[in-house]
C-alpha cells in the first residue's frame, strides 16, 4: 500500500471531488438542446443535440483548433510547456517560474469561480486565493484550489474536444507519463522541484510523521505525504466533460466513479516511496467507465 488507507482514501475524496465539481463547471458553461428536423431522403424525424458554449469571463478567447485533431496542438503545447518549466528548474528562475504559476492558476480559478458568481468577484476571488497559494502556501488553500482549477481549464478546453481526440490524447499522455516517470525521471524531478518551492500543482496531503535513527543513536522526525499531480486529475476531467456534452451528468459522473476506482486501486497496489504514473490507470478507468455506458 502506498499510504495508509485513511491517506488513500481522502486522496480518493479530494480526486473525485475535484472531477465532480469541474463537471458542475462543464456544465454551467454549456447549452445544450434538442433539435428536431425531417430527413426527407428517408422520410423520418431526427433529434440532433445541438451545443453551444457560453463566453468566458472578461472575453477570454478559446483556442480555434479543429476537435478531429485538437490532441495535436494540445500535445505540442504541454511538451513545450514541460520544457520550459524543466529550463526553470535547472536555472533556478524561482520569481519567473511562481510568476507563470501564479498567472496559471489565477486564469484557471478564474473561469471555474465565474461559473457561479459574477465574473468581478470570480477576479478578486482568485487573486486571492492564487497569492496565498503562492505566497503564503497552507494546506487548505493548497487542495481547495485543486478541486476548481481544473473545472477552469476545462472549460477552455472540452469544447475544443470530442470522443476521439480526447480518447487519442489520453493514451498519447498515458504512454508520455509511463515514459516521464520511469524512464527519464523528469517529472519526478519537476514534482520535486514544485514541493520543495512549494508551488505544487496537485492534490497535496502530508500526513504521518515517521521515526528514523541517525548518528548517535538519535531519532529524526520524518513527514510523509501523498500528491497526486495536476494532470492526472485534469486530463480524465476533459474526458468526462466530452461525456458530458455527449450524454448527460449522470452518465459523466459515473466515469468518474470508474476513474476514481482505478486511482484507489493504484494506491492500494502501489509501494511506499515510490513514484508511478497514474495516467495509464486513470485513462482505463475512464474507458471502462464509459463502456459500461453501454449495458444502462
Amino acid at each position: 500500500m502506498k499510504h495508509t488507507l485513511l491517506i488513500s482514501l481522502l486522496l480518493m475524496v479530494l480526486f473525485l471531488g475535484a472531477q465532480l465539481i469541474g463537471l458542475v463547471v462543464i456544465d454551467r458553461y454549456t447549452q445544450v438542446k434538442e433539435v428536431v428536423r425531417v430527413d426527407v431522403e428517408r422520410n423520418i424525424v431526427v433529434k440532433e443535440r445541438e451545443i453551444t458554449y457560453s463566453r468566458l469571463p472578461y472575453d477570454i478567447e478559446r483556442p480555434e483548433f479543429e476537435k478531429e485533431t485538437s490532441y495535436i496542438p494540445i500535445m505540442i503545447a504541454i511538451l513545450i510547456a514541460t520544457a520550459i518549466s524543466l529550463l526553470l528548474i535547472k536555472f533556478r528562475v524561482l520569481k519567473l517560474w511562481k510568476t507563470w504559476f501564479f498567472l496559471s492558476v489565477g486564469l484557471a480559478l478564474l473561469i471555474a469561480f465565474s461559473a457561479f458568481i459574477h465574473e468581478i468577484l470570480a477576479l478578486i476571488l482568485a487573486i486571492v486565493l492564487a497569492t496565498i497559494k503562492v505566497f503564503r502556501p497552507n494546506i487548505l488553500v493548497q487542495n481547495f484550489t485543486e478541486l476548481f482549477i481544473y473545472g477552469g481549464l476545462a472549460g477552455i478546453f472540452v469544447p475544443i474536444l470530442n470522443l476521439t481526440s480526447i480518447t487519442i490524447l489520453l493514451v498519447i499522455v498515458s504512454l508520455y507519463d509511463v515514459i516521464a516517470v520511469w524512464k527519464t525521471k523528469h517529472m519526478v524531478k519537476l514534482a520535486k522541484f514544485q514541493y520543495s518551492t512549494k508551488t505544487f500543482a496537485g492534490l497535496l496531503i502530508p500526513y504521518e510523521i515517521e521515526k528514523q535513527k541517525v548518528k548517535g543513536g538519535k531519532e529524526k522526525r520524518v513527514e510523509q505525504r501523498a500528491i497526486l499531480g495536476g494532470g492526472d486529475i485534469g486530463f480524465p476531467l476533459l474526458f468526462m466533460g466530452v461525456v458530458l456534452n455527449n450524454t448527460n451528468f449522470l452518465y459523466a459522473t459515473i466515469v468518474s466513479l470508474f476513474a476514481t476506482a482505478a486511482l484507489l486501486i493504484l494506491l492500494l497496489a502501489g509501494n511506499k516511496n515510490k513514484f508511478y504514473p497514474a495516467m495509464p490507470f486513470l485513462s482505463i478507468g475512464c474507458f471502462v467507465g464509459f463502456l459500461s455506458l453501454f449495458l444502462l
